[in-house]
């Protein structure tokens, strides 16, 4: 993949010191593939600079944006980041704007492994095997739109201790998936012909979803289902002793913050995180190998986060476009994207990094790295408790219209919520100019119900 990235020195030049001066670009198409979106087009990078090289490798100023599309979910995503600790002088500035649509969003359930998952009736992402009993099924379908446009600001307090503050807005829509229909194969392998011969369009069963088996139940409500809009502020410390920014050979980065809501649905949650990093003196000539590791917890501490604010991962610097919920690439590798929606959230990623080899490309620094890792979590709060509390039999909640397409109508099992998840994996790194970092990380959840098979993702960044 790196292969194909454009670089553009711009007054990147150097003296006898190995480091970067003026302007670096990097350029990606972004050729990847998820399980969960199937593959992505389209192109992301950053530009970097670096003035006269005293603050190398931290850049002076950070531009960061994509521009994609993935092909399963049709999911479209535009964004543009900005990040620098010298715009304003003993100030951090951290700023981007963000659209997404997502007409094939995957609604899982909530609180993890309690949501039982039915691999027979996911129909967004191989929509040519999901004719079930005469149905074309999606049941974990629904769509969603965002505009995010969020500025957090970090200033000194004493050396590596800062005040840390931001203004974040959101606006959502929510409804049911847009599908704009398949050619289905029946079970020999061909396409379902119409009465004249030519491959029949079939459209998803719009009604037959999760999301409507949990509003029929009166787990959700119209108004939960509507969208909406939120006015989140946060304000905290950030402790930081990190070498580097990107991709830390020692050091410590923790933070402890409030992130509330101030329009409608008010919330407030808690947040808290502690990553270590620590060189290991083995002394390989590509750079020591480091260990490192993040102990999270996040909680909503007072009110009720809305339904389209609960996958939201509240971070004081964004370090990828998403932040989103607990599964896929920023909490626990090896789930599906948002795989768990819980009011409160503890875990912990532990990796080691090994630097295999360094060398330098059109005037440009480069290492490969691999970097084994494990993550575990648990649930700390269930959302929507009281809710599911009052309809579920024995801590179970059934959607009898699975039966009559012969699938387990078994939605909901309460005694799972307290699951333990955990999965692990191995990653490859490949960085340039110890900043730009493109990232493939291959996963395995060993939690019952929650696995998503061999999980693959590909993008940008550590995952801490």
């Amino acid at each position: 993949m790196l292969l194909a990235a454009m670089v553009l020195p711009v007054a990147a030049q150097e003296k006898e010191k190995e480091v970067k001066k003026g302007w670096s670009f990097g350029l990606l198409p972004t050729a990847t593939y998820s399980v969960d979106n199937g593959f992505q087009a389209g192109a992301f990078g950053d530009v970097y600079y670096y003035g006269d090289g005293n603050t190398y490798p931290d850049p002076l100023h950070k531009i960061s944006w994509e521009a994609s599309y993935f092909t399963h979910s049709h999911r479209m995503r535009l964004y543009l980041a900005y990040d620098s600790k010298y715009l304003i002088p003993n100030m951090r500035v951290n700023a981007s704007v963000t659209y997404m649509t997502d007409p094939l969003y995957s609604f899982w359930g909530f609180n993890g492994a309690a949501a039982t998952q039915n691999y027979d009736i996911w129909g967004n992402r191989k929509a040519e095997d999901i004719l079930v009993n005469g149905n074309n099924i999606n049941y974990y379908g629904m769509s969603r739109n965002m505009l995010r446009v969020l500025a957090n600001f970090q200033g000194q307090i004493i050396p590596h201790l800062n005040w840390a503050a931001g203004v974040n807005y959101w606006h959502w829509t929510l409804g049911q998936m847009v599908d704009r229909g398949a050619r289905i194969k029946d079970q020999s392998g061909s396409y379902i012909k119409d009465a004249e011969g030519k491959d029949k369009t079939f459209f998803y069963d719009k009604d037959l979803t999760l999301i409507e088996a949990y509003k029929n139940a009166g787990i959700l409500t119209d108004d939960d289902l509507k969208g909406g809009d939120a006015l989140e502020i946060n304000a905290g410390l950030v402790y930081d002793t990190r070498d580097i920014e990107a991709a830390p050979n020692h050091g410590i980065w923790a933070e402890a913050y409030l992130n509330g809501n101030v329009l409608n649905h008010q919330y407030l949650k808690a947040c808290a995180y502690f990553r270590h990093y620590i060189s290991i003196p083995i002394h390989i000539p590509a750079g020591d190998p480091v260990f490192a590791y993040r102990l999270a917890w996040q909680q909503t501490i007072a009110g009720e986060t809305p339904l389209y604010m609960i996958q939201n991962n509240p971070l004081l610097v964004q370090r990828n476009m998403i932040s989103e919920g607990f599964g896929s690439s920023n909490t626990i590798r090896g789930l599906r994207e948002n795989r768990i929606l819980a009011e409160g959230m503890a875990w912990a990623n532990l990796e080691l990094r090994v630097k295999l080899v360094s060398f330098k490309l059109l005037n440009q620094y480069f290492y490969i790295a691999v970097n084994p890792f494990f993550d575990a979590g648990i649930i700390t709060k269930q959302y929507k408790k009281k809710a599911i509390d009052a309809v579920a039999v024995d801590g179970k909640i059934y959607d009898p219209r699975l039966t009559v397409i012969g699938q387990d109508p078994l939605i909901y099992d309460a005694s799972k919520a307290g699951s333990l998840i955990y999965s692990g994996g191995a990653g490859l790194k490949i960085a340039m100019n110890q900043n730009f970092i493109v990232s493939a990380d291959f996963a395995k959840c060993f939690t019952p119900g929650l696995d998503a098979g061999l999980w693959i993702g590909i993008g940008i960044n550590y995952q801490f």
